[in-house]
């Protein structure tokens, strides 16, 4: 996984047009689609949010602000394959327990002027929040800090073939064997972990195989 990042100052990150904010980029990142490219750079909240808007018809693009940092993160080929997989895989599992949920994809979770995140996936489960990170250069488990700020209850992380989950407890995040949202509770992750890479090549094997383990319970 070819991985570009670059910490440079605002000045020569963005330019200013009727309210546009345009990210220069190296022309060898922007050619290498399986790169993941991630430009930080120091600013405030306000800042922040200029960038925001005008990036709001950027589809692909996430973005993210703590403590003076903002981070423009356009993800590459796998890092999209695999967070779909992993969706795709999640949204079964409950649609075949018939389990309700909400899918909030990548929606801007934020506490006004403290932290904002977007990330890969989401979802809300009985109200309870989970979010979904795919991490091949962006942060990783240092991100739980923001997902602590923003009060949200379990966080996925899938990051060299593996998925890890952090449970939210009164004093910070938890690493556990299984997930604490009790409809995703009996789901193996040993097993939801091999549906995952079998998802890469046959979105259908990845099904048929969570379905094997995870036998439809219809009510």
């Amino acid at each position: 996984m070819v991985v570009a990042t670059v910490e440079t100052p605002t000045e020569a990150l963005i330019s200013h047009t009727s309210a546009v904010v345009i990210p220069k980029f190296p022309l060898a990142y922007i050619d290498d689609i399986n790169a993941d490219r991630v430009i930080r750079v120091p600013g405030g909240w306000e800042q922040f949010e200029f960038i925001q808007r005008g990036f709001e018809h950027h589809r692909g693009v996430r973005l993210s602000y703590f403590n003076g940092t903002i981070e423009i993160f356009m993800p590459g080929r796998a890092h999209e394959v695999f967070k779909t997989i992993i969706g795709m895989l999640i949204e079964t599992f409950l649609l075949d327990h018939e389990i309700e949920f909400v899918a909030t994809g990548a929606m801007t979770r934020k506490v006004e002027g403290l932290v904002a995140l977007e990330p890969d996936e989401s979802y809300e489960i009985s109200d309870l929040r989970l979010a979904i990170e795919v991490n091949f250069s962006n942060g990783g488990v240092a991100k739980l800090q923001l997902y602590k700020i923003l009060e949200v209850n379990e966080v996925w992380f899938w990051e060299d073939g593996v998925l890890d989950i952090y449970c939210l407890e009164s004093t910070g995040y938890e690493k556990v064997a299984n997930s604490k949202i009790p409809e995703l509770a009996t789901i193996d992750l040993a097993v939801f972990s091999a549906c995952i890479l079998a998802g890469e090549t046959s979105k259908v094997s990845a099904v048929k195989m969570l379905r094997s383990a995870h036998p439809i319970q219809l009510k």
